[in-house]
């Protein structure tokens, strides 16, 4: 491989046309392994930095994509043909903050598609220290490529349901059920929560209810209090909890966490997993005075990839409904449709180069 050459489609300037770039294999160092992508899911992430403007580590033109499944087809030996799942935050793992079980913001961290170029190729090379390994029999469901969607849209909400100390019988309340969000309703499901999903979409509301979900709610044209009510009487009408909610927001969106942040009651635990460049202006001293939580999360620990993958395995987490798959070379009409809001399931671009 080192004399051949692989495919890049990059970015070359805020809200331009990606480029396609053949490029020349390079030599991999230890520790080093080269993928071959099977599949890279189009996150908000990647709109962020295509259109919002948000600052990316490596300068420009940068092949972008973190949300990757593929084959190792060289380099470190213990690696080489198997199909593996790439974190989207690849820790050094031997900081304090990695020692502390804090992985995901590790300070020395890697993302693919930010500190180097990204999924939306032929090939990518990464270490392959913390890569998640794909077991044969998932793949008798799952092709490959649809198991893109682990290293971020799945393992994302998985670690803050985690990290949110929800218990069975609570009740979570996720505010956007998109490529994310729908995600996080089910995890909560299978940690044996109440849910209920808002939403201003009633086709991804639709999908939520068909899939387990217990009540959904679409908040279009209701004020935050209103919205509260509705939320007391729906936890009322399946049996949740008054206090202890915990509320995950989503949508990254400024209303979004406007409303989150207006939810809280006693002991609720409220966890910002969407992001926006937005301000929003909240009260504080509602902690206080409810004795509540407000928790960021970043990605996921790659140490939690195999619990997350254990989940899709024993079948208790679906994929199929909730991914559809494009072909890479329509990466410009995809991210042109996708912050136009023209896709209710995450899209995975997968490489044909043409």
């Amino acid at each position: 491989m080192s004399n051949g050459t692989f495919y890049q489609w990059q970015m070359t300037a805020l809200d331009q046309p990606f480029e396609l770039v053949e490029q020349a294999f390079t030599e991999l160092a230890a520790g080093e392994v080269w993928v071959k992508v099977a599949g890279c899911g189009v996150c908000h992430t990647d709109i962020s930095f295509w259109h919002q403007g948000v600052q990316m580590k490596h300068a420009l033109p940068l092949t972008l994509g973190h949300e990757i499944s593929g084959t190792v087809v060289e380099g470190d030996a213990a690696w080489l043909g198997k199909n593996v799942i790439i974190p989207a935050v690849l820790p050094c793992g031997e900081c304090e903050l990695c020692k502390k079980g804090r992985s995901n913001i590790c300070r020395n961290q890697l993302m693919p598609g930010n500190d180097f170029h990204g999924g939306f190729a032929s090939h990518i090379k990464v270490p392959s220290k913390f890569l998640c390994e794909v077991p044969d029999a998932i793949l008798k469901e799952y092709p490959l490529e649809q198991l893109s969607v682990i290293a971020d849209a799945i393992s994302t909400p998985y670690q803050v349901v985690k990290k949110s100390e929800l218990e069975a019988g609570d009740l979570a309340i996720v505010i956007g059920v998109g490529g994310v969000g729908i995600y996080g309703a089910l995890i909560a499901k299978v940690f044996g929560a109440k849910v209920i999903a808002l939403d201003i979409s009633d086709e991804k509301l639709a999908t939520a209810k068909a899939n387990g979900i217990d009540e959904t709610l679409n908040i279009s044209g209701l004020d935050s209090k209103a919205i509260k009510e509705k939320v007391k009487e729906l936890a009322k009408q399946i049996g949740a909890p008054k206090t202890g909610w915990k509320i995950f927001e989503i949508s990254g969106t400024q209303a979004g966490q406007e409303l989150a942040f207006n939810l809280i009651g006693f002991t609720s635990t409220l966890s910002i997993v969407g992001f926006t460049l937005s301000k929003v202006e909240v009260r504080l001293s509602n902690l206080m005075a409810f004795d509540a939580k407000l928790i960021g999360t970043w990605g996921c620990r790659a140490e939690l990839y195999p619990e997350v993958l254990d989940l899709v395995v024993s079948g208790k987490l679906k994929i199929a409904a909730f991914v559809q798959t494009f072909p890479m070379s329509a990466i410009n009409e995809v991210f042109t449709n996708t912050l136009e809001h023209k896709y209710s399931k995450r899209s995975v671009l997968v490489p044909d180069f043409k």
